[in-house]
């Protein structure tokens, strides 16, 4: 399986102006630029999908994992923080913290905490990501 997305970028670095776009259509032309990224302006940035993409990743992965174990979540919801460091060499995504609230039947929490330890390592964006991640997994009733 592959999947594509496209960025066009024009301009500079700090005055230019981007584009992203994705194969789906999910996003199609979604403006981005050194303030978004950079300055917090409203639009978007890569390390928001990159985030975006690893806590949907991380919540496919976790409900795999509890199929395979005889569970169904109710719900499964995750977010996750990337951090982004300036170095002598420049920017590196250098963390990224996922935060998991997950309500699942049946189940107690070492089981769920089992369950989220091998999402985290196993789901294909941590699996490529050059990054520390961290997690913090609650088991709600």
């Amino acid at each position: 399986m592959k999947k594509s997305a496209s960025a066009v970028w024009k301009g500079d670095l700090k005055s230019g102006k981007g584009t992203i776009s994705t194969q789906s259509g999910a996003l199609k032309d979604q403006p981005y630029g050194f303030n978004t990224r950079f300055e917090d302006a409203p639009g978007t940035n890569p390390e928001e999908l990159i985030g975006a993409a690893h806590a949907g990743c991380f919540s496919m992965a976790l409900s795999n994992i509890l199929g395979e174990a005889g569970l169904k979540a109710d719900s499964i919801s995750t977010s996750a923080v990337v951090t982004l460091d300036k170095s002598d060499d420049g920017f590196s995504i250098t963390a990224v913290h996922l935060t998991v609230e997950a309500v699942i039947p049946n189940t107690d929490d070492k089981a769920f905490q089992e369950a989220a330890a091998k999402a985290k390592a196993g789901c294909p964006v941590s699996k490529v990501l050059n990054a520390k991640i961290t997690m913090d997994a609650t088991l709600k009733q």
